[in-house]
């Protein structure tokens, strides 16, 4: 299945090109506010799967360009990004693993806007992942054991703004504005990925591909970031993991940039971009942090 919220966050299924009003199936989880939905259905989803699947046979749908997509998980509690995950083309090795916090705060979904602040950052950089999510409680979980506690993938972006002065080496506050997190176009479940560590990966600015990378490029397996992240902390039904990136075709993001991801299995959504300062930097890939992240020298975070 395909979770996404749409409208005023109302939880629906998206079967093609259609979306599915699951409403009906959650009567029996009380009250919900539009943050809580989405989590209470993943947390009772083995309970809930029989009648989404009635409903999704139904016919009581709307078609897709009729309504409007929002975040598929519009406020996870938290949201944990894998440093430097990837193993750049064969070019690194195998990273140790280790994580930053995302701000809830900075979730968008598609046709939202990332609006750049007024921050002196030296440039803005658009990272295309896979992120994980979590389906139940999960804590002190075992590699062997993780992927049982995984409840689904999305399509995600880690906006980062790049040397903020004394705040960027070590609290990635560069990474945690408003609308720094875009991700869609749904939650896809775990029964819809056969092998998450083999998906593509792509992201275009004004239509140029920029990221174009797979996912069997991934230095630490999912596995081993679930064991890791919940040996430190608990993880909740929502909670996400973002896996990193491959930094090979990262580029700037800057005022008016129409920027679509995709990632096969889960789908494609789009953002715009804003700047109030209508800053600009070279089209295309960035070159030099390319090289940098091929461990050339000491890489951006």
């Amino acid at each position: 299945m395909k979770l996404v919220t749409y409208d005023d966050f109302k939880p629906g299924l998206l079967v093609g090109d259609r979306v599915v009003d699951i409403t009906p199936a959650l009567g029996g989880l009380g009250p919900l506010d539009w943050d809580e939905a989405i989590p209470a259905i993943i947390a009772n989803y083995q309970k809930l799967q029989p009648e989404l699947e009635r409903l999704s046979r139904s016919g009581g749908d709307v078609p897709l360009a009729s309504v409007r997509l929002r975040a598929p998980n519009p406020r996870p509690a938290k949201i944990l990004c894998a440093v430097a995950n990837y193993l750049e083309l064969g070019a690194r090795p195998k990273p140790p693993i280790d994580f930053f916090f995302k701000s809830p705060e900075g979730v968008i979904g598609d046709s939202d806007t990332v609006v750049l602040p007024r921050a002196e950052a030296s440039i803005f950089h658009h990272e295309a992942e896979l992120a994980v999510v979590i389906g139940k409680e999960c804590r002190k979980v075992s590699a062997a054991q993780a992927m049982d506690y995984v409840f689904g993938y999305t399509a995600f972006i880690d906006v980062s703004g790049r040397n903020l002065g004394r705040v960027q080496a070590s609290t990635f506050f560069g990474k945690s504005f408003d609308t720094f997190a875009p991700m869609g176009p749904c939650i896809a479940t775990a029964d819809e990925i056969p092998d998450p560590h083999k998906l593509q990966v792509r992201l275009w600015v004004d239509g140029q591909l920029r990221q174009d990378y797979n996912t069997d490029d991934m230095g630490n397996p999912i596995p081993d970031l679930i064991e890791w992240a919940s040996g430190y902390m608990t993880l909740n039904p929502g909670d996400m993991i973002a896996t990193g990136t491959n930094h090979q075709g990262l580029g700037a993001l800057q005022d008016g940039d129409r920027v679509e991801m995709e990632i096969e299995r889960i789908g494609r959504f789009t953002v715009r971009v804003q700047d109030p300062l209508k800053r600009s930097w070279p089209k295309g890939v960035d070159e030099a942090l390319a090289a940098r992240m091929r461990g050339e020298t000491q890489p951006a975070r």
